[in-house]
């Protein structure tokens, strides 16, 4: 799946405003409060929300196998800032894709031209979540994906 088959390129004007004309995705868009616990983003409802495992986040995200083990791990600034980090892609990508697991499936699977086609995932795994943001920037901007 390239950012042209999600139809990153045409501009929605449904979705000019920030709202998504199609009620029925509302019920399945990102909200991040509904994915924290306290201050913290939890690993246990973004699994669920994607429809996968923690471990599979985890090494999504370059993220150790436990890093999700222990509460001290999960509220880690680095920890937290990768999922941050994933979860403000995937609400950019998400209106474009039709879905959470359609825009979940692209951050991961993707390669981006002009980064050396590496995937958002990796990306983001090697620090570089600007530079996804930069290429979304770019390809909703009307720029070629």
């Amino acid at each position: 799946m390239v950012a042209s088959e999600l139809k990153l390129l045409d501009a929605d004007p449904s979705l000019s405003d920030g709202r998504d004309a199609h009620p029925s995705r509302q019920a399945d868009s990102i909200q991040m409060s509904k994915l924290t616990i306290g201050n913290a983003l939890s690993p246990t409802r973004i699994a669920k929300k994607l429809r996968t495992s923690k471990t599979e986040i985890a090494t999504t995200l370059g993220l150790g196998k436990g890093a999700f083990s222990k509460k001290e791990q999960i509220k880690t600034a680095s920890t937290q800032t990768r999922l941050r980090e994933m979860l403000e892609i995937l609400r950019r990508v998400e209106p474009q894709a039709g879905s959470v697991l359609a825009a979940y499936a692209w951050f991961r699977e993707a390669p981006l031209p002009g980064y050396g086609h590496l995937t958002s995932d990796q990306l983001v795994r090697e620090g570089h979540a600007d530079w996804v943001h930069n290429y979304l920037d770019h390809v909703m901007a009307g720029g070629y994906a």
